[in-house]
């Protein structure tokens, strides 16, 4: 023993303490290794003995008592027709493939009053199989969707024919009419709003090509079915009283610009007019006329 520890200390340059925790840790890691393979090995092989359950289901079954049906047992040809589950009759459907738990469900939802209006109310039938579904869908003279009814297609007939027909106020739009333009969804209808409320309102149609995710062809038919008042005027923002912040949440005023308004301010007073702004060297002629709109001073 003295030898091995000697060899364990001149080969890892452990110290005496450090020998003796080595080897004592040393077989316990053999011993976590190895003992749940060995522990397997040796229950598999042994031979299980189910004497005791066989003899439980021995005694399940002979009391087992299965009620049988003359009905049941009843020979039915199987043969594929058009059928309607509202007037098919039990043995109607025992012949397509229901079973005569299923036929008489049918016949008692019917006899309580229910009524199948589409081919998936089927489907809603307790034990109706899947596979047999398909295997009829074909075969059940029931539309596909539940109709609308008359009144409600002329309804929205003459609404969406009425908002294709009237031109509506671009800056006044909620999203039911935007909807009702072709190529715009919940989604884009949901942007333009939300970009038109940064903005503080359009003032000409050439700004919607700055909302993401519209191509030319629907801003085209936008441009045609909406208009701008001609005495709109956007909201503005007051730039001797709005923060840094509020003004670089504008779409045309990025930090810097916000920035730089705000410690030109702070320099010099406040703004005597909006031509001011032109004195910021970061702001040049295009800039200043395209946030001119949207700026104002106070009154």
């Amino acid at each position: 023993m003295n030898r091995i520890r000697s060899w364990v200390r001149a080969f890892f340059g452990f110290s005496r303490n450090e020998t003796n925790a080595f080897l004592v840790l040393l077989p316990l890691m053999f011993l976590i290794v190895f003992i749940v393979p060995a522990y397997k090995a040796y229950f598999t092989k042994q031979t299980k003995d189910y004497t005791k359950e066989k003899r439980q289901l021995d005694s399940l079954i002979a009391t087992w008592k299965q009620p049988l049906k003359k009905d049941s047992l009843k020979n039915v040809p199987f043969r594929l027709f058009a059928f309607n589950p509202n007037t098919s009759s039990k043995e109607e459907l025992m012949s397509l493939g229901f079973s005569l738990f299923l036929a008489s469900r049918v016949e008692n939802y019917r006899t309580k009053g229910g009524k199948f209006i589409i081919k998936a109310d089927l489907l809603k039938l307790y034990g109706m199989d899947t596979a047999l579904y398909s295997t009829l869908y074909n075969w059940i003279e029931l539309p596909v969707e539940k109709p609308l009814k008359k009144f409600e297609e002329k309804k929205e007939f003459a609404t969406n024919k009425k908002l294709a027909k009237e031109k509506f106020d671009l800056n006044l739009a909620d999203s039911t009419q935007f909807i009702s333009v072709y190529g715009i969804g919940s989604k884009l209808s949901t942007r333009i709003i939300k970009y038109r409320d940064r903005l503080g309102g359009f003032i000409s149609t050439d700004q919607l090509t700055e909302v993401y995710g519209l191509d030319t062809v629907v801003i085209n038919e936008l441009i045609r079915k909406t208009f701008i008042a001609e005495n709109f005027k956007p909201v503005a923002l007051e730039i001797n009283e709005a923060t840094e912040k509020e003004l670089s949440t504008h779409p045309y005023i990025r930090y810097a610009i916000a920035k730089a308004i705000t410690a030109y301010r702070f320099q010099h007073g406040n703004f005597k007019s909006l031509e001011d702004l032109t004195r910021i060297v970061i702001i040049d002629k295009p800039t200043f006329e395209k946030i001119k709109p949207y700026l104002s001073l106070n009154p």
